[in-house]
């Protein structure tokens, strides 16, 4: 039977229709379920966030048949009658769009309203027009509840900051964080309708509203036991992909050992947690097993330009980079666009991973985790953002303190 890949697809319904090969990531829906309701997730772009909202989705509509043979199956009909219950479920793709126009965010928040209108027929009596946007998502979710036999509501948030960083000024990300600040703080008084609520992204900006007013979403983007929710393991990545691994080895004169070896130096070391293992960016590796090469994938799908424009406006050099830096956990966890320290947003965009946690200090050593991230940087990103000459730079004492990092 021929063996499917798949570097493109974000759906989970279609892959598992598709027969693509999928490493099995269900096991934590019910670690959520079992830790609480309202979550939020940062990892870096192309890592898994959206193929984990689309099984979240699906899990959630009740379709048990994508699930067969999976870690989920068994728990989940271990349950008796009340497995495979299907839930309304509001789902918000925000990876792509047209964010930077004045409208561009509005228009996407109600055209997915208009779809669950239109999906789950909410008419007549279950009307939710209102004056403002934020009124309509407050409507649909009651109305929802009470249309599907009072169950709960499941709301789901792709790249809820992908509007946020796309913003071509500053005028049009408040006029975006604004519009947050409305339309999702509905969700802070509508705890009897809801079932499950999980937001992902980049980056957790520290002061949109979704955070600070919605403090009942827990982060477990630094939690050890969610580590490897997004991303392969070493053992999911041999289990899932061992005829893959062997046709790459023949393919580039390699043992199997020695292309394992090579794909832990290019593709694994990412640290999402302070004391768990690795994991290796599955972009890079899906595509490297398509390709059977190894190349610098995560580089050549794009530089994020918020992430040069950060890098411009700082005084690091290559070196600094390269020789590895430190943050706190707090530094970190949240991003502040008025900070001008880009090692918070290097490490949530996946360019710096935690290499050591110093338990005394509560910081985190930080490095490049492999050798795709690091030579793509070097080669990619220092031409937009470091051609500067020599004698304009600070010295590295200068550097230090205006960034509040130290080098080690």
């Amino acid at each position: 039977m021929e063996r499917r890949l798949s570097t493109t697809t974000q759906s989970f319904e279609k892959l598992r229709i598709n027969g693509c090969i999928y490493v099995d990531k269900t096991r934590y829906i019910n670690e959520l379920m079992n830790l609480g309701d309202q979550f939020f997730l940062s990892r870096p772009r192309r890592f898994g966030k959206s193929l984990f909202i689309s099984t979240l989705e699906a899990f959630f509509l009740g379709k048990k048949d994508l699930f067969r043979g999976l870690d989920i199956e068994k728990t989940e009909n271990a349950k008796g009658e009340e497995a495979w219950t299907e839930f309304p479920v509001v789902s918000f793709y925000l990876s792509g769009g047209e964010f930077s126009s004045r409208n561009g965010l509005r228009d996407r928040l109600n055209a997915t309203l208009n779809e669950c209108i239109k999906k789950y027929d909410l008419t007549g009596n279950y009307s939710v027009e209102g004056e403002t946007l934020a009124v309509r998502f407050y409507n649909l979710i009651s109305n929802l509840y009470h249309k599907m036999g009072k169950r709960q509501v499941v709301v789901l948030v792709d790249e809820y900051d992908n509007p946020l960083l796309k913003a071509d000024s500053i005028e049009m990300e408040t006029a975006n964080r604004q519009l947050y600040k409305e339309f999702f703080g509905v969700l802070k008084d509508q705890d009897q309708y809801l079932k499950f609520v999980f937001f992902t992204g980049v980056t957790k900006f520290s002061k949109v509203s979704i955070f600070s007013d919605l403090n009942q979403l827990k982060d477990i983007s630094l939690l050890d036991q969610f580590s490897g929710i997004c991303g392969f393991s070493e053992e999911e990545m041999t289990s899932t992909y061992g005829p893959e691994i062997h046709e790459l080895a023949l393919a580039q004169g390699m043992s199997d050992q020695e292309c394992l070896a090579e794909l832990r130096k290019m593709y694994d070391g990412y640290h999402f947690s302070k004391n768990a293992d690795g994991v290796y960016n599955p972009y890079s590796l899906i595509n490297a097993f398509a390709d059977k090469d190894f190349n610098n994938y995560w580089f050549e799908s794009a530089t994020p330009g918020f992430l040069i424009k950060k890098l411009q406006e700082s005084s690091f050099t290559p070196e600094d980079f390269a020789d590895g830096v430190e943050a706190t956990v707090d530094e970190i966890r949240d991003y502040r666009t008025d900070n001008s320290n880009p090692v918070p947003l290097f490490y949530q965009s996946g360019y710096l991973t935690i290499d050591r946690y110093n338990r005394r200090f509560r910081s985190l050593e930080l490095k490049f985790p492999n050798v795709e991230v690091k030579y793509g940087f070097l080669n990619s990103l220092i031409p937009y953002v470091f051609g500067r000459r020599d004698d304009d730079k600070p010295s590295r004492g200068q550097r230090s303190d205006k960034n509040r990092c130290r080098f080690f």
